[in-house]
């Protein structure tokens, strides 16, 4: 691979995952309520998902699922099912009644539940990372433009996902760190319940559209 092929394939991927998707907004969201350090185990499960979902299209799955679209189609509407159900769970989220009178050592209880722990959180973050396999198909149409193939397909593949890699976990930390500046203005429970309804909004708004997609 050379120089000038490595440099569009930057431009494209850094455009790519600057585009708001439920990636980020359950990055920013977890940011708002968790703090950057926490929402780091979030970030985590979202690479793991998009990593391996590279994989799997270099390992040519993507054109399986094209070869079987009923396969694509059960894939995509648990995927869509499971966007729904984050909405939800966010519409329904309960807000402290205490809103700005909550103290620290009550934020910190909360944030510290099992329910919020880094394992809960890194695999909320696979799932919705996981849960679009439109991205395994992308992932297949884009990778071999970039691929050189009079030279080893591995190393290319390497520096490929490395790429994507960096230029992904970027784009969290700005959004999770927006997500992190906003986070004080949830101390008031008008505006805690109406970030949990928009957050919830637009995730069952993904779901919709990711069901209503065609392979």
């Amino acid at each position: 691979m050379n120089l000038h092929t490595w440099w569009l394939f930057l431009a494209t991927v850094f455009v790519v995952c600057a585009i708001p998707g439920p990636n980020m907004l359950l990055i920013m969201s977890h940011g708002a309520q968790y703090g950057l350090r926490r929402t780091s185990a979030t970030m985590g499960g979202c690479l793991s998902a998009l990593v391996l979902m590279l994989a799997v299209s270099a390992a040519g799955l993507g054109a399986v699922l094209q070869a079987w679209p009923t396969l694509f189609n059960a894939l995509r509407i648990v995927g869509a099912a499971y966007l729904v159900y984050l909405g939800v769970k966010a519409w329904r989220s309960p807000v402290s009644e205490s809103g700005a009178d909550a103290s620290d050592a009550m934020a910190e209880a909360l944030a510290t539940r099992a329910g919020r722990s880094p394992a809960a959180l890194f695999r909320n973050g696979f799932l919705v990372g996981g849960s679009n396999p439109k991205a395994i198909l992308f992932a297949a149409a884009l990778l071999p433009q970039f691929i050189d193939a009079s030279r080893p397909t591995l190393p290319q593949f390497g520096v490929l996902v490395t790429t994507f890699a960096v230029c992904e976990v970027s784009w969290y930390l700005v959004y999770a760190g927006f997500g992190t500046r906003i986070g004080a203005t949830l101390k008031s429970r008008r505006v805690a319940k109406a970030f949990n309804r928009v957050t919830g909004g637009v995730f069952v708004g993904f779901g919709a559209m990711m069901a209503l997609m065609r392979q």
